[in-house]
């Protein structure tokens, strides 16, 4: 893993606007205000490494994009980025690549369960866990988290196994690090859940993108590392697209050690008509996982201070706001529900007299209704300008 020069200003503001990016320039075709400051889709807003960007510039040069296929070089570097950060160590016919985790998901929804069979998800989730479930015609099943009085969320270990036996459950979807609640889960916390869904035979789906994504010297465990049981029932996503800022490049990994269960899903990503990966993002990918570790290492500092800024300038000037430091993820779960405000209310206030586009507790489920998800991977100036927004309207009510 190379450690190259980078430049580390994560403090420059780019414009992204007229560049067709969803963060920015879908507002009014979606019926926002056009002056509207988005902090909602999870993408940051950094220039990815400049090992990455080389690269690429390179690779244009050429001027030839046909179809690519990596070889030895590729998983390599995957696997060396596997093992030093989180001592997994992955083999290379367990991989099968995907233009990325929503999609393994659906493809793992079709490939391990029929239509009308059930699916848990750990609610309040990513809402494409539910959509992935409903619109492939299986039955939503949620464990709902519970927030504790410091607001850090926990697993109800009875309810998650009554909602397995209840319903039959086949499969289960797990996000961890968690979107949007921001826990890491504890070593023992995924044992029990691999515990029961062995228990009751459901085949786990790990949902790690975030996994790089770990603070205050948490650790970030691989459901898979744990036990060759919870491995042969486990399927892992992973990606760069989160760590390096990668989303629209299309590259995700996906790494499954059972056979029966590799071929399984390989199928339903043959039936949908899938094949060689994205050029660039297969290159940029690579690049990331063998030269990006002093541009992550930067980010993964930035991102903590921001996370201290948000906590520190809500408790100073909007302390009904209820905010856990995450562990994990660059996304913050801020719970609104002590303003004593109706949740269309809620929703009404942020969007159209602050200005801001947040993504709304409620699209996360029923449980997250009265918060608020905000993306905190930007320029600090752009991060104040939103919580100026925030609190200036919302202490008006």
């Amino acid at each position: 893993m190379g450690l190259k020069q980078e430049n580390l200003d994560f403090d420059r503001v780019i414009d992204r606007r007229n560049t067709d990016c969803l963060m920015y320039d879908v507002g009014v075709r979606r019926g926002k205000p056009a002056d509207i400051l988005p902090l909602w889709v999870a993408d940051m807003g950094f220039q990815t490494s400049q090992a990455i960007l080389d690269a690429l510039h390179e690779r244009v040069s050429h001027g030839i994009f046909g179809y690519t296929e990596p070889g030895e070089r590729y998983f390599e570097a995957v696997a060396d980025w596997m093992d030093s950060h989180h001592g997994w160590q992955v083999k290379q016919d367990w991989l099968i690549k995907t233009p990325g985790v929503v999609f393994a998901l659906a493809m793992a929804v079709k490939a391990y369960t029929e239509p009308g069979e059930s699916v848990l998800i750990q609610s309040p989730v990513y809402y494409p866990f539910s959509e992935v479930i409903r619109d492939n015609g299986r039955k939503l099943v949620e464990n709902e988290l519970v927030k504790g009085e410091n607001g850090r969320y926990h697993i109800d270990f009875v309810d998650f196994e009554k909602r397995i036996t209840e319903n039959q459950v086949k499969l289960f979807l797990l996000c961890s690090p968690h979107n949007p609640v921001g826990r890491v889960w504890e070593k023992e916390e995924l044992l029990k859940m691999a515990e029961i869904c062995k228990e009751h035979d459901v085949i786990i789906v790990s949902d790690e993108i975030h996994s790089d994504f770990v603070f205050w010297k948490k650790k970030h465990y691989v459901l898979e590392c744990l036990s060759p049981e919870i491995a042969s029932r486990t399927v892992t996503c992973t990606a760069p697209s989160k760590t390096f800022n990668l989303a629209g490049m299309q590259v995700s990994n996906i790494f499954i050690s059972n056979e029966v269960l590799r071929r399984k899903f390989k199928h339903q990503v043959d039936a949908a008509g899938y094949s060689q990966l994205n050029t660039l993002g297969l290159l940029a990918c690579e690049v990331a996982y063998r030269e990006g570790e002093t541009w992550y290492r930067g980010l993964i500092q930035y991102l903590e201070s921001n996370i201290l800024f948000v906590k520190e300038y809500l408790e100073k000037y909007l302390p009904k706001a209820g905010m856990a430091i995450p562990e994990g993820t660059y996304l913050v779960w801020i719970d609104f529900r002590k303003l004593g405000l109706d949740v269309n209310e809620l929703d009404r206030i942020i969007l159209h007299e602050a200005k801001l586009w947040l993504d709304s507790g409620r699209i996360f489920g029923k449980a997250g209704e009265g918060f608020q998800r905000i993306n905190v991977a930007c320029p600090r100036s752009i991060l104040e300008e939103a919580l100026e927004k925030l609190v200036k309207n919302l202490n008006s009510y």
